[in-house]
């Protein structure tokens, strides 16, 4: 399985029109759309799964592709990890 970032999406963006436009592709197993956590208002990204095969060339025919007016940014997701805590800095700083 594999996961992809769906970048530069409209906020109008649903997740059935997601799973429409990434299903001509092969299948998909789950659209993951992202929201701001306080405002649960779209970000603009979500997170698509789908078998290795089918992600490959939906990530081919889709990286680009005008999405209701917006070029669609589509790669493999990068794993991130998690902190407890707040530091977004993501490591020490030297001044």
């Amino acid at each position: 399985m594999t996961k992809l970032y769906v970048g530069n999406l409209p906020f109008t963006a649903t997740e059935e029109a997601v799973n429409a436009l990434f299903a001509q592709h092969g299948t998909v197993e789950r659209v993951s759309m992202i929201t701001d956590r306080e405002t649960g208002r779209p970000r603009g990204f979500a997170f698509v799964e789908m078998p290795n095969a089918d992600a490959s060339r939906a990530m081919q025919a889709l990286n680009g592709a005008d999405f209701d007016g917006r070029p669609l940014r589509v790669n493999e997701a990068q794993d991130r990890e998690r902190s407890g805590g707040g530091n977004r800095g993501g490591g020490s700083r030297r001044y």
